[in-house]
């Protein structure tokens, strides 16, 4: 193989790519990405197994060939390159590439491309488009309150299904959850789907700065990203979501409607004399109009806020993870936020007063 390209446009596929590269001892290829030339393109694979990539840039081809080069040593080589317009790629003896530019000259080992996988082009019967902004919106807004843990995998995933004029994105722990609805431009019924919330990070990271539409197809065992020349192959989860909706509170006993800043500020300043769990003590008196927020570490000390609200309903006293609060925030899209509570035992619901397409539950601490 030999190739010629404008080393920008190299730069930035290797980048993305790379990323999705795993690291598997039987299977030390994934550690590489696979460059195959076609016709007057350059494809570049990356796969973990779990999620695979493909990108496609212009290149002149000399000659036709394939080579798996190590990801992190190309993408450290071509970061570290001083600002040449060309770049030279090609294979030499003992199958290693030498690559040079007008400045510099390296060669690097490559690996049997033979045992490279093959990435699965989907093709379903369930396609839609939605917006690159829309698509990113719905998952970062969520995928913080995925599980970390794998030992049920419908929890540590990002839950997608249509909904008429929307597509709902949710996520949960069983500590939070979080639910985001995004509108789209015409009604589409694709079912559900759910995407691994290590997927779903890095699908974010690849689309991020695109706005335009990203065509998906979704199958049973997985979901495609197709945009200008990029292609992400996701696995998804063979599970059932919990059926959230029937957590969700219709009617409460207590709310409470503050500042979103003037909360945030408060959080982060409880931090300072939150203990190990990261506890602190809300406690809202409609009655005489105050809504406290408590931390005490018996290391550090005490601190009480009292935050400028709008309260109505009964009295409620309750603990819970500050972290689980703040997680949130900075994905209402309001001023304001609304609390509303059904006692010591039930969730604490966050919504915007502005915005109603994003819901988040947070569980009571026991302690």
């Amino acid at each position: 193989m030999k190739i010629e390209c404008i080393k920008e446009k190299l730069q930035i596929a290797v980048s993305k790519t790379e990323k999705v590269s795993g690291k598997n001892l039987t299977l030390p290829v994934l550690s590489c990405l696979l460059f195959e030339t076609k016709k007057n393109q350059l494809l570049i694979k990356s796969t973990n197994l779990d999620l695979g990539m493909e990108i496609s840039i212009p290149v002149k081809v000399i000659e036709e060939g394939i080579v798996a080069i190590p990801a992190q040593v190309l993408n450290n080589f071509l970061n570290n390159l001083e600002d040449d317009k060309s770049i030279t790629i090609e294979t030499v003896e003992n199958n290693n590439v030498k690559i040079h530019t007008s400045t510099n000259k390296a060669m690097i080992k490559t690996m049997a491309q033979e045992d490279f996988p093959t990435i699965p082009v989907i093709d379903g019967d369930k396609k839609f488009k939605i917006n690159s902004r829309d698509l990113i919106k719905g998952l970062r807004s969520v995928s913080y309150s995925s599980s970390v843990s794998t030992i049920k995998p419908e929890l540590s995933s990002v839950y997608v299904h249509s909904n008429d004029e929307e597509i709902v994105f949710v996520a949960t722990d069983s500590f939070r959850l979080a639910e985001k609805k995004v509108k789209i431009k015409k009604p589409l019924d694709f079912g559900s789907v759910l995407i691994p919330f290590k997927n779903a990070i890095e699908i974010m990271r690849v689309f991020d700065g695109v706005d335009d539409d990203i065509e998906v197809s979704v199958t049973k065992n997985q979901a495609s990203f197709v945009y200008d020349g990029m292609y992400i192959v996701s696995r998804v989860v063979d599970g059932a979501f919990p059926d959230y909706k029937q957590i969700i509170p219709k009617e409460f006993k207590t709310q409470a409607t503050v500042l979103k800043q003037d909360l945030i500020n408060t959080l982060k300043l409880s931090n300072i004399f939150s203990d190990n769990f990261s506890q602190i003590n809300v406690k809202i008196t409609p009655r005489d109009k105050t809504f406290a927020i408590k931390t005490k570490n018996s290391n550090v000390g005490e601190n009480t806020n009292n935050i400028e609200s709008v309260l109505e309903g009964e009295d409620v006293e309750i603990n819970f993870n500050y972290r689980y609060i703040l997680d949130c925030l900075s994905f209402v899209d309001s001023d304001s936020v609304i609390l509303s509570f059904n006692g010591l035992t039930r969730p604490m619901v966050i919504r915007g007063t502005s915005d109603k397409s994003f819901t988040y539950l947070v569980m009571p601490m026991n302690r």
